[in-house]
């Protein structure tokens, strides 16, 4: 932490303009109504950049109806001469900022499009809006600008590191073939495994507010955040699970949880019918206790009985809580691997 508040510490333009236009190409802000155009780029995009998984219409479209996104100055699109959305881009600064404030960059190119310079424009608008951001913030706090890229999509790797962001963190996606035996664990006493229900929402955001808090980059999730989390029609609640345990005042807190999301559009990519394990998560006074094996078990079984083929999953290749080995400790293996950059300030 430093003593100077990042409003201090950080050197940002007073106004950023979109992109100058040029060869065709125009720029100007996304707004809502770009949210399919956005979809339909991301279906080009998605092969090249992760073609492990596809980014949904409703991923696109709850980045817009966030409180804390203003379109009209954190977002940008580039339009063709024909109207076509060919690149977009967010700099968001996301509430939750407890021990490190951060700007989120995310967006790409179409494929066709790449080798122009609208990926260099596009990040130095990203950088300049995120400068802003963290400027206007009176906290003490570390401030970062982070993006990711996953490890085959190198032009954007080398776009990242050319732009002065350094490789902060590896996060592995890890397989877990459910024809495999599926291991029976035990839970300590007094405690029970149930299935997720609307009612334990608000538990279950503050059980992963503090199973998270150690982890790399982690802010609490805001209510807004979680709501859009838990609402999207990926959220498989009946496919998630919780360890629950007495509070000490006559009720139950969450001190465990598994999560999960299935995309079905992902399956034709993928090429088998699978399941992606959002979060798990163990509150820190119950670690050590195999929480997380026994509800990573109950949750495959389940995944094997909908007739799931395979369970997925993103580890932090370095997380402190050694989740990475028990992962692997219960058949998950390696597939792909991406990288976190950072530029701090």
């Amino acid at each position: 932490m430093s003593a100077l508040p990042l409003s201090a510490r950080v050197t940002a333009p007073s106004h950023v303009s979109v992109p100058v236009d040029a060869d065709g190409i125009t720029w100007r802000p996304a707004r809502a109504d770009d949210v399919d155009a956005i979809a339909a780029l991301h279906r080009r995009m998605d092969p090249l950049d992760h073609p492990h998984y596809i980014t949904s219409r409703e991923e696109v479209a709850v980045e817009f109806a966030h409180s804390y996104v203003d379109a009209e100055r954190d977002t940008v699109a580039a339009l063709d001469a024909d109207g076509t959305v060919i690149a977009y881009g967010f700099s968001i600064l996301p509430p939750g900022q407890e021990t490190l404030v951060r700007v989120i960059l995310f967006g790409g190119v179409d494929p066709d499009h790449r080798g122009r310079g609208l990926g260099r424009a596009l990040l130095e608008w990203q950088e300049s809006r995120g400068r802003q951001h963290l400027a206007g913030s009176s906290r003490t706090l570390p401030g970062w600008m982070l993006c990711f890229a996953d490890e085959e999509a190198v032009a954007s790797v080398r776009l990242f590191e050319r732009a002065g962001f350094d490789t902060a963190r590896y996060f592995l996606e890890l397989r877990r073939d459910l024809s495999l035996p599926i291991p029976e664990v035990s839970l300590p006493d007094g405690v029970r495994l149930i299935p997720y229900d609307p009612s334990w929402r608000e538990r279950t955001r503050d059980a992963k507010n503090e199973a998270f808090r150690d982890h790399w980059g982690s802010q609490p999730a805001s209510e807004e955040q979680w709501e859009s989390f838990v609402g999207m029609d990926v959220f498989r609640a009946d496919l998630s699970f919780l360890v629950v345990a007495p509070d000490g005042d006559g009720g139950e807190r969450v001190i465990a949880f598994v999560l999960t999301e299935v995309n079905e559009d992902d399956w034709q990519v993928q090429g088998y019918r699978g399941a992606y394990i959002a979060l798990v998560g163990v509150v820190r006074d119950w670690r050590g206790k195999r929480l997380a094996q026994a509800l990573l078990a109950r949750t495959m079984t389940a995944y094997r009985e909908v007739g799931l083929e395979k369970a997925n999953l993103d580890v932090d290749s370095d997380s402190p809580t050694g989740a990475l080995g028990l992962y692997t400790g219960m058949g998950f293996e390696q597939a792909t691997r991406s990288i976190g950059f950072v530029k701090t300030f």
